[in-house]
């Protein structure tokens, strides 16, 4: 892999800061300019870049400025939050394999206050999370592999994620995967300084994370790949998915990507789930 020097610099940080401070349409109107610079374009130059780079590690994963990159707009027709702007850039990288929005991905973010970069599943629906459970306890030794190397372990320590009290109904108490059975949500994610985003570590960090995080990400899509029919995937009636415990929660808060369509913003409500 060539050398690439981060399109991002310290103005980038101090846009979004002060972005955060005038979080007003026309206060960001008459900035535009500045938000193309510092901001959309390193954005896209990031992107693009892994694009070719996914060809040698994560092939099935879509990097495309139109398609990865999210919107500076936010929809505030289903939130009690009525600013307008998001102040931070952030691009997720779905799996082509499987429909949008289903499936684990990857997920990066600059923020005023730090970097993340992370990927997995942030909130798979209920027949998602029925069909991984069933992977897991099917094929345990396997994840329990991929979160116990000394790559993941060093930069994400553990699964992170939601977990169940009990192990979910159907399954024994003391099945051997029954901490990987409790998980509502499996991902791994890694904040760092703001200042990361203008050093010349933040692509090689980048890669590095994305590189440890795909077996992850391809251990939950494969049985979702295998059932990759959106009818199928969504057959599971509730009475079916509550029986596997797993109809708690539905995802009704998915944020709308600019086509109205719905798109699981799964990390970037990891990462603002502080209220930040």
């Amino acid at each position: 892999m060539a050398r690439f020097s981060t399109p991002f610099s310290r103005k980038t940080v101090s846009f979004l800061r002060s972005l955060k401070r005038n979080n007003d349409r026309e206060w960001f109107r008459a900035r535009r300019e500045q938000y193309d610079g510092h901001v959309h374009e390193p954005m896209v130059a990031v992107i693009e870049r892994l694009a070719l780079d996914f060809r040698t590690f994560a092939p099935e994963l879509i990097a495309s400025p139109k398609q990865s990159m999210f919107r500076i707009y936010r929809d505030t027709r289903f939130s009690d939050n009525k600013k307008p702007l998001k102040t931070h850039a952030g691009a997720i990288f779905r799996t082509r394999q499987l429909p949008k929005p289903l499936g684990a991905g990857l997920y990066f973010e600059i923020a005023p206050g730090w970097v993340w970069m992370g990927g997995g599943m942030w909130r798979p629906e209920p027949p998602e999370l029925v069909r991984i459970r069933e992977h897991i306890a099917d094929t345990w030794p396997e994840i329990r592999t991929i979160t116990r190397t000394t790559s993941f372990r060093t930069r994400f320590e553990e699964l992170q994620g939601d977990t169940l009290t009990r192990v979910p109904r159907g399954y024994p108490p003391d099945h051997p995967a029954a901490g990987y059975l409790k998980h509502r949500q499996f991902y791994g994610g890694a904040e760092f300084p703001a200042s990361l985003a203008y050093s010349k570590e933040f692509y090689p960090t980048l890669v590095a994370t994305f590189k440890t995080l795909m077996p992850l990400v391809r251990f939950l899509n494969e049985p979702l790949v295998e059932d990759s029919s959106p009818s199928a995937l969504r057959g599971l009636d509730a009475e079916e998915a509550d029986r596997r415990g797993v109809a708690a929660v539905r995802a009704v808060d998915r944020v709308r990507d600019a086509s109205g369509a719905a798109a699981a913003d799964y990390f970037d409500g990891l990462a603002h789930g502080r209220g930040a």
